[in-house]
């Protein structure tokens, strides 16, 4: 049975990571637009029409991308039209066989046939051929950038142990996300209250970055709430099921911290189907300092001072056993406004957003690292590597495409 469209698009939202372009015009659409052949924009020998671009965008509003739906539409294919170009320039094509199998892995993300799949983007207006295109030339750039850069570069031993050490790999699964701190002194429900309003009012990036700076007590405030790529493993579970419930662009439901109330936007989620995500074991210290108007000076002037946790003892000798603590723990063990602060930390570095019965708490990481049972897979490792670096690669061969290219609006 064919799945709810809604729920074709959450699985969707989870698994987006082609961008091709949409070249093909049906004819029954055609007669449908006033001018469906305009062009909008040139780039070199080519053009993107009038259709292509409303194709695009209801194809973006469908999948819940974030953003102003036209200027992803048209950034979208702009990226489109260079890459097929390059890969037309080094005489790359693919099959009608590859073409099946790229449209049928594509709806296979949403356990869909590739018929099931198109007759669910269908009922939204969005063609057969459309979908055809925007799989086919995904696979072209993907086959492009690994000819081009498959065997330029290697990755060493030392990489692959850093990457073991720092708990970089071996992810199931990475969230962008986008954060609002609400702190609760006394009874929370003003701040719940607060929290279902903004999650009710706010539809866009922009609009969630507004309240942050406005609301939010999390450092990330002054960047509109924007964390950067956090592996799930980082993160506390039960903040981890409630986001990926969500779309990209989407607000979560309010969720109760100690102290706090937050609410999250996903903005993007990246997933790695050959490796599981195993346990991740932090190691960090709460020093509580005197919540002064000065504690942030202080704060910094006690972390020029030490190089390490360890180095915290000897700043803690002769006060209170319960002003120095250092744990360590599995991520989802750890109390989960700490866990959210940790995620964000590399070892050493230090963050001073928490109080604790009217003391700042200094919490600093000590370390990360994977729970690792049984043998170490390193040329697993490698691989992942290897695809992390073919994507900046390919960030960067597309930049320097557009940059060479003749670019005009008619």
């Amino acid at each position: 049975m064919t799945r709810p469209f809604s729920s074709l698009l959450r699985a969707l939202c989870l698994s987006v990571v082609l961008t091709a372009p949409m070249m093909a015009v049906p004819h029954s659409a055609a007669a449908q637009a006033g001018s469906p052949f305009e062009a909008v924009l040139r780039i070199n020998d080519s053009v993107i029409t009038r259709y292509e671009l409303e194709q695009r965008k209801l194809f973006l509003k469908l999948l819940r991308v974030p953003g102003d739906p036209e200027a992803e539409a048209m950034k979208g294919l702009t990226q489109d039209r260079l890459a097929v170009a390059e890969a037309k320039r080094f005489n790359l094509r693919l099959t009608a066989e590859q073409t099946a199998a790229g449209m049928e892995e594509f709806a296979g993300r949403a356990n869909l046939s590739t018929d099931e799949f198109v007759q669910a983007l269908a009922q939204a207006g969005v063609e057969r051929e459309t979908f055809r295109d925007f799989a086919s030339n995904g696979i072209l750039w993907r086959e492009l950038v690994r000819g081009r850069f498959v065997g330029s570069f290697t990755i060493s031993d030392a990489e692959i142990d850093r990457a073991i050490t720092s708990g970089t790999v071996n992810t199931a699964m990475q969230l962008l996300l986008s954060e609002i701190i609400l702190p609760v002194e006394g009874d929370p429900e003003a701040q719940q209250a607060l929290a279902r309003q903004l999650r009710a009012e706010i539809s866009t990036e922009d609009g969630f970055a507004a309240a942050a700076r406005r609301y939010s007590a999390s450092p990330s405030a002054g960047r509109g709430g924007r964390l950067d790529w956090t592996p799930t493993s980082e993160l506390p579970p039960q903040i981890v099921e409630l986001v990926l419930a969500l779309g990209p662009g989407q607000v979560s439901e309010p969720v109760t911290l100690p102290n706090a109330v937050a609410v999250f936007q996903l903005r993007d989620v990246t997933e790695d189907r050959t490796a599981e995500a195993p346990a991740v074991q932090l190691e960090y210290a709460q020093f509580l300092l005197p919540n002064t108007p000065d504690v942030q000076a202080q704060a910094a002037a006690l972390h020029a001072r030490i190089d390490t946790c360890a180095d915290l003892y000897a700043e803690a000798r002769g006060l209170p056993a319960d002003r120095l603590t250092v744990e360590t723990q599995p991520v989802a063990a750890v109390p989960a406004d700490v866990a959210l602060l940790l995620a964000q930390l590399d070892p050493g570095e230090y963050s001073t957003a928490l109080t604790r019965g009217g003391a700042r708490v200094f919490l600093m990481l000590c370390s990360r690292a994977p729970v690792v049972e049984g043998a170490i897979n390193r040329e697993a490792i490698r691989e992942q590597l290897i695809s992390r670096r073919l994507t900046m690669l390919a960030e960067a061969y597309l930049e320097e495409l557009r940059s060479e290219a003749i670019i005009t609006t008619p």
